[in-house]
């Protein structure tokens, strides 16, 4: 998915129309980003301040990042646009929790994010919550011209931010992965019983055109559409999924040494 579009966001406020903000509106939205924030920080809930600034591979971000660059987020395309008079508290966040938004700035090296010992996780917790607590003074008293664009906004930092979170555990569990003591993200006690697999098919699918892409009638990224008309060649898909003792077969039948299984770009990794 390609980096969400600011712009492209924006845009979309034209299609909104120019109805006033009403309270309820604003006060939905304002529940929303809260709920979606809240969300974030309840994931992190079980951690300790040491997972959440390890950087296992290049491709992991430490928690730490992902909660203080969505914070940078919302700080740099709503506060610093819309909201008369606010002044970033730190203003080298902005080098630091920037990504990949170039119009937007310099930023760190995305594979140096675990040497950064400060700021500490706490003092990201505190920047979320300043962060917050100024949206909240904005959403209570929205200038009327621009709440259409800025809503558009703030719509996409909320799907930005959903994005992280997914992110965010896949990050932390490979950084869980590492370590010998075999940490979990979620404790869950369950009843583990046999279960009767049933063999597995494939159904065939012919050829068709079909139409892909979004209808535009919510929201979805700029990468998401046009809708238009795709040709689907034919494929076989399987009635399940393939079960953990069927892949350990595969494996032990040594799937991994013999080419007539793989496409050439995987076999290439497969050696590598």
């Amino acid at each position: 998915m390609s980096p969400p579009s600011v712009e492209t966001a924006s845009t979309t406020a034209a299609d909104r129309s120019l109805f006033p903000a009403s309270q309820s509106r604003i006060e939905r939205l304002r529940d929303r980003f809260h709920q979606i924030r809240n969300f974030t920080n309840g994931l992190c809930a079980g951690l300790e301040p040491e997972d959440c600034v390890v950087q296992s591979m290049p491709d992991v971000s430490p928690t730490k990042w992902h909660l203080a660059h969505t914070t940078w987020f919302f700080e740099t395309f709503i506060l610093k646009k819309f909201s008369p008079g606010y002044r970033a508290e730190i203003p080298e966040y902005a080098y630091l929790f920037n990504s990949y938004y170039n119009a937007a700035g310099d930023m760190h090296r995305r594979d140096l994010r675990g040497l950064i010992s400060r700021p500490t996780v706490s003092q990201a917790q505190r920047y979320r919550a300043s962060v917050d607590s100024h949206i909240d003074d904005l959403l209570s008293n929205p200038d009327e011209s621009l709440f259409d664009e800025m809503e558009a906004i703030l719509v996409l930092g909320f799907h930005h931010e959903q994005q992280h979170q997914e992110l965010l555990i896949t990050d932390i569990k490979h950084v869980f992965a590492q370590n010998p003591l075999y940490p979990v993200f979620r404790q869950r006690n369950r009843d583990v019983a046999a279960k009767k697999i049933t063999q597995n098919q494939f159904i065939d699918f012919e050829e068709t055109v079909t139409a892909i892409g979004h209808n535009r009638n919510e929201f979805a990224y700029d990468n998401e559409g046009p809708r238009h008309q795709a040709l689907v060649p034919a494929f076989s898909l399987a009635t399940r999924p393939v079960t953990n003792g069927e892949f350990i077969a595969f494996i032990e039948d040594n799937g991994y040494s013999r080419a007539e299984f793989w496409l050439s770009l995987g076999w290439m990794t497969v050696n590598e």
